[in-house]
């Protein structure tokens, strides 16, 4: 089968909008709606933006009277510390969702200085540039803001290019870096961003260097209202590891120079793009946006009602296709994980298989005889003394095939071994993984993965043994309904888990309904399958073998078909979605 997977999907967004590309474009549009003698643009900045070229061309372009830096209002860097330390602690990979908002990165009278400033001005450009620009200037004559994906920042974390917000950290640990950005950088910048989402006059993409693109702000809204109308897929990522395998290389057509492939984020609103085409131009923009935006027309009324604006259901793989075994580990119970670190729900999950070799298998619960003091104690000399934990001697292990389903509620010790691809359907909070073994081996950075034994053992269910995980979590398919070319079973997850997961064969239309709540789903058997709206209210969309894709609840009714070559062939779906 010659693979069809589509690594970067887009929204067509309809409507009279423009993108423009390059900087003169971009300045000269925003010289032409200057007014007056005197104009105030405030071009407010996400975290991670390259301000040097940024603030270089805005100057050239622009020529302002005055540039202010909102930096200059910004409190010390070692207040900045000070004050996010309570969040970020002094744990290399755990931190506390933090409460703070931008304000509290800022000095009220270095701000008042500054408007002081611009008040005193009767004509001309004065530009105010950076995090926390809107604070300075409320009223501006334009609002431009600079958004960042959350994939291309982590880039330039690992390039050691950026620092994190309001300090000069450039050259630290990655693991930090990306510490800081998720419990403290992301929520405080996010909660800001919410309050300007309808006062934007125009969104600036710099997430390829020096080839930025501009929209204006009602293009943006009009592409995201589009998006919840339809059935859409986010930019997957990819990603090596130390286990990394080879199956993704081939299967969505990915580099074959690089060594392995280890995850692929493909539908993780937290952390992927979306991609909105005006005209033939690629706008990209975080999809957390979409989520923030129209909550209830994507997710529905009840899963917007629990979860607020987050998008709870995950989809990812994990590759081990001739490469290694995951890391042995735990996830944290709900309690745990809400006195811990300031989530409110934890991260239940299951691996489905996509995919596997002859003696594959799954790590998962415990060997009846188990002895929990005595696994902590091996897995705390593997740890400090460098010798081999025997996993097996403790954990029980399961033969995995493609098709299998396996649930592993939070508190359930687990891996996936070698040779598996692994789509796992998950809780959202994926960073509060427990690692307790790690098969003796090194990052890619070249240091020791973090082993979290003290965490894992506060919540390892220990009654989780093979007569319990086998008559619980593995394989519980259940025949749920059928009719003309198809067939629906149940396939998890665990009662102790928010999500289910429906999978349906068929080799003709089947029709599902997303008004509930959003839906999530991967074509896991077949080529090709096209997903229809019965009342036309949106265009037919495309899905290839192993894309994933999301149907919010304002959708409604929806069929999939097999399409093109798969057409008259049996194909598959797994369907994700939050139990009412």
């Amino acid at each position: 089968m010659t693979s069809k997977f589509n690594s970067f999907p887009s929204v067509k967004v309809t409507g009279d909008h423009k993108c423009l590309t390059g900087w003169n474009a971009i300045t000269e549009e925003l010289l032409k709606k200057l007014n007056g003698k005197k104009n105030v643009v405030v071009i407010e900045t996400y975290h991670g933006v390259y301000d040097e070229e940024i603030i270089s061309e805005i100057k050239t372009g622009m020529k302002p009277l005055i540039f202010i830096n909102a930096k200059e209002a910004m409190l010390s860097e070692e207040e900045i510390k000070e004050l996010v330390f309570p969040d970020t602690t002094d744990d290399r990979i755990f931190g506390f969702l933090t409460r703070l908002q931008i304000e509290a990165f800022f000095n009220t009278n270095k701000i008042k200085e500054l408007q002081n400033k611009i008040d005193s001005i009767d004509e001309g450009l004065i530009v105010i540039y950076g995090i926390g620009a809107s604070l300075i200037s409320e009223s501006p004559t334009l609002l431009v803001y600079a958004d960042m994906a959350r994939w291309e920042i982590q880039l330039r974390f690992r390039r050691n290019e950026i620092s994190n917000m309001g300090i000069t950290n450039t050259n630290e640990d990655f693991a930090r870096q990306y510490k800081q950005a998720f419990f403290v950088d992301w929520r405080v910048l996010d909660r800001f961003k919410k309050r300007l989402f309808e006062e934007i006059d125009y969104l600036l993409d710099t997430n390829k260097k020096n080839n930025p693109k501009m929209i204006t702000g009602n293009a943006l809204l009009d592409g995201l209202k589009q998006t919840v109308k339809q059935p859409f897929s986010v930019v997957p990522f990819f990603d090596p590891g130390p286990w990394g395998g080879q199956w993704m290389k081939e299967f969505c057509n990915l580099d074959k120079s690089v060594e392995n492939y280890a995850w692929c984020f493909n539908s993780v609103p937290e952390e992927n793009s979306l991609l909105l085409e005006f005209d033939g131009e690629i706008v990209e923009v975080p999809s957390i946006d979409l989520v923030f935006y129209r909550p209830e027309k994507l997710l529905g009324k009840m899963v917007h009602g629990r979860f607020g604006d987050e998008f709870p259901i995950r989809f990812d793989f994990l590759d081990t296709f001739d490469g290694g075994n995951l890391s042995l580990q735990v996830h944290p119970l709900t309690e745990y994980i809400q006195e811990y670190f300031g989530m409110h729900y934890t991260q239940d999950e299951s691996y489905y298989i996509l995919d596997a070799k002859p003696g594959a298998e799954v790590y998962l619960g415990l060997r009846d005889d188990v002895d929990p003091n005595a696994m902590i104690s091996e897995l705390k000399d593997a740890q400090k003394e460098n010798k081999l934990f025997d996993a097996k001697k403790h954990v029980q292990t399961f033969p995995a095939r493609k098709h299998d389903h396996f649930l592993i509620p939070a508190g359930t010790v687990h891996c996936s071994g070698a040779d598996a691809l692994v789509l796992e359907i998950s809780a959202t909070p994926y960073i509060f993984t427990f690692k307790l073994w790690d098969w003796g081996r090194l990052g890619l950075d070249g240091l020791p993965r973090p082993i979290n034994i003290e965490h894992g053992k506060n919540v390892i269910q220990w009654n989780r043994t093979k007569s319990w995980t086998e008559k619980n979590l593995v394989n519980q398919i259940e025949s749920i309904d059928n009719g003309d070319g198809w067939r629906e079973e149940r396939t998890g997850l665990h009662e102790r888990e928010f999500i289910e997961t429906r999978r349906h064969w068929f080799t003709k239309k089947v029709t599902h309904n997303s008004s509930a709540g959003v839906h999530v789903l991967n074509l896991i058997e077949g080529d090709e399958v096209i997903v229809e709206s019965p009342e036309n209210k949106f265009n037919p969309f495309i899905v290839h073998y192993a894309e994933t894709f999301i149907v919010p609840a304002a959708v409604g009714e929806y069929t999939i078909r097999p399409f093109g070559e798969s057409e008259g062939k049996e194909c598959a779906t797994i369907l994700a979605y939050v139990r009412g």
